[in-house]
């Protein structure tokens, strides 16, 4: 059996030669890795994805919102574009999420919890408060949903403006 002699490139696969006595060494290049387009679903958001994702929620008028008494966990987390270990991590961190659980321990949420979610998102991922300073703004600021319906209803008339002003 004749001597084989195995080389090493960490930067390159392993070559085995068959002759030692030649000074020849080969080196085989390595495939040129795809590039993947995949985005990671691991981990934190970034910011700049954080923006993009504010405008892409889901959440129903009042009129239609009230029509159903109870919203599943999975409805609701749909409506926001969020993971629904997020709402459950918002339900512990916040005093004013309380929804119902039936006898299998699935949270309910009322149109009031969905209205209450909705704030808490505008002040976690719009004006980019921490938890902590939600919880104070909500602690310290009585008639915050006031002005966070005042608020929307800015939002609405500055994007019928903008409609009208792009038939123009």
């Amino acid at each position: 059996m004749p001597l084989q002699q195995i080389s090493f490139d960490f930067d390159e696969t392993p070559v085995i030669l068959q002759q030692p006595e030649k000074a020849v060494v080969e080196k085989i290049k390595p495939s040129p890795k795809k590039p993947d387009n995949k985005k990671p679903t691991r981990g934190r958001m970034s910011l700049k994805d954080m923006d993009a994702g504010v405008d892409l929620i889901e959440v129903p008028e009042d009129d239609i919102l009230f029509q159903k008494m109870y919203y599943a966990m999975h409805t609701v987390a749909d409506m926001f574009k969020v993971n629904q270990s997020l709402i459950r991590f918002w339900e512990k961190e916040f005093d004013i999420l309380k929804p119902k659980k039936n006898g299998k321990g699935d949270r309910l949420f009322r149109p009031e919890d969905v209205k209450n979610l909705k704030l808490i998102y505008h002040l976690l991922r719009e004006r980019k408060y921490t938890i902590e300073g939600a919880r104070e703004f909500l602690k310290n600021n009585k008639r915050a949903t006031e002005r966070f319906a005042m608020i929307e209803s800015l939002k609405k008339l500055k994007a019928f403006l903008n409609e009208l002003k792009a038939g123009l």
